[in-house]
């Protein structure tokens, strides 16, 4: 029951999130934070609801503040730690990485899933786009998740990228400048 609530959240917010950034209404609130503290709690909260064959892990510590919106990274981060665990089905670690990178703070969410092939990397961040439609992997979701957290990433003045080998897994990358 927890799971699928989570699920149906999900989907709610990543609908209305898109709504908001194609209205151009969705406000960006940069203050200085704990990057290290979110970045447990959302690892913390989808540990809750993963497979027990997944294992999530972070690296973040003694970090410099960051300038960003708490809530929009929070969702940012939920998005890639959610998606890592959707898609390694045959279990693994996930992890978030976090660390300084020049006058930049990097998050790197790794996992040991699937992958992602090199034709289909630049467009999973176009809204709706889903590589597997007919879901024949079992993996549900709205296409709207990435779309969503690269817009949001860009509006708090970063980059989001990909570095994939199908079949062996994924690291999404997200810097935001230090406060």
């Amino acid at each position: 029951i927890r799971r699928e609530s989570t699920r149906q959240t999900k989907i709610v917010s990543d609908v209305l999130w898109a709504s908001r950034l194609d209205a151009h209404k969705a406000v960006s609130r940069p203050q200085e934070c704990d990057a290290a503290a979110i970045a447990n709690e959302v690892a913390a909260t989808a540990a809750q609801i993963a497979p027990e064959s997944i294992s999530l892990a972070v690296e973040a510590e003694g970090l410099p503040l960051l300038a960003a919106d708490p809530e929009q990274l929070r969702l940012v981060l939920a998005n890639r730690v959610d998606n890592a665990v959707k898609y390694s089905p045959g279990g693994g670690t996930v992890t978030v990485r976090v660390e300084p990178d020049g006058r930049l703070l990097r998050f790197a969410v790794s996992d040991e899933g699937l992958g992602i092939d090199a034709k289909d990397r630049e467009r999973i961040f176009d809204k709706f786009t889903r590589l597997d439609p007919e879901m024949s992997r079992g993996i549900g979701g709205t296409g709207l998740g990435l779309y969503v957290c690269r817009a949001l990433v860009e509006r708090m003045g970063g980059t989001i990228s990909v570095a994939s080998a199908e079949g062996r897994g994924s690291i999404f990358a997200v810097e935001l400048p230090l406060a």
